[in-house]
């Protein structure tokens, strides 16, 4: 595959990032809001968007990593990004990541994001297994991970050091059996 197929929800596309989102790229992870509880400080510029961007695809060539944009299927603006990191087809697992824009918070377009990732991830990926890794103070994502069905399982302490201080990192977890229970036609499922 030499790109990553665009994933439709009822109101976003999740799509191959390119050239022209630089900027909503830099707009996203330039905000210190956005950027609280990532694994890197904030982007300084549009040089810095450039080089995210051309890690993500650097990555989506080894295959380890399939980072889209999240995109408002009415404007096709991107809003944020969704995550299958750390892609293990041998075991058959991998990490979910999310990042919004801080003016599209709190209208469910994260928790409709990363549930199409994960339907995707499990149904046309067969992945077994998905993680996730967040510091335990970020309650917005703990909530939404948990809405969709992920479990802690355990907390390693002082894991980060980002940004002059230390974090604790959560992991949590989600099997694509439990995935398949809560879907409205489990009955029809495995």
């Amino acid at each position: 595959m030499d790109r990553l197929p665009t994933l439709a929800s009822e109101r976003l596309r999740l799509r191959w990032l390119e050239e022209r989102d630089v900027d909503p790229l830099h707009q996203i992870f330039a905000d210190p809001a956005v950027t609280r509880y990532w694994s890197a400080p904030p982007l300084a510029d549009l040089s810095a968007a450039r080089a995210l961007l051309q890690e993500i695809r650097d990555y989506f060539a080894r295959g380890t990593l399939y980072q889209w944009g999240i995109a408002l299927a009415d404007t096709d603006q991107v809003i944020g990004t969704v995550t299958l990191a750390w892609i293990d087809r041998e075991h058959r697992r991998a990490e979910v990541g999310f990042a919004l824009a801080a003016s599209a918070w709190g209208q469910g377009y994260a928790t409709e994001a990363v549930a199409r990732l994960i339907e995707y991830a499990f149904d046309d990926m067969e992945l077994h297994r998905l993680g996730a890794d967040l510091d335990p103070r970020n309650a917005p994502s703990l909530r939404l991970l948990e809405q969709l069905g992920f479990q802690r399982e355990g907390l390693l302490r002082e894991r980060y050091h980002l940004a002059g201080e230390i974090q604790d990192s959560l992991i949590m977890g989600l099997l694509r059996r439990e995935w398949a229970a809560r879907r409205p036609d489990a009955s029809r499922t495995e």
